[in-house]
């Protein structure tokens, strides 16, 4: 083997070593990427879920008040049988 072809030889694995090194990088780079992404969005979930969990009687509340849950219709209904039957005694005390 010539001394050329030695040097170019030892250039070559070289840079194959580097070129090693890289891709190993990148791929664990990508890896810890990959990670990152699924504690990041399992993060999101969870807070979803944890501040649902937190606002949940709220939500029961306005959706039993405003949505039909029957406590505004009861109450508009006793304060009409109030002046029902208070006219009733006005009535009776003339």
């Amino acid at each position: 083997m010539s001394p050329e072809e030695r040097s170019l030889l030892e250039r070559t694995y070289k840079m194959v070593e580097e070129n090693n090194n890289i891709l190993l990088s990148i791929r664990r780079n990508a890896r810890i990427g990959t990670a990152m992404k699924f504690i990041y969005w399992a993060v999101i979930i969870g807070l979803s879920f944890g501040a649902y969990y937190f606002i949940q009687p709220y939500i029961e509340l306005l959706s039993g008040t405003l949505l039909g849950g029957g406590n505004i219709e009861k109450t508009v209904n006793g304060i009409g049988n109030i002046q029902s039957t208070v006219s009733q005694i006005q009535d009776l005390l003339k």
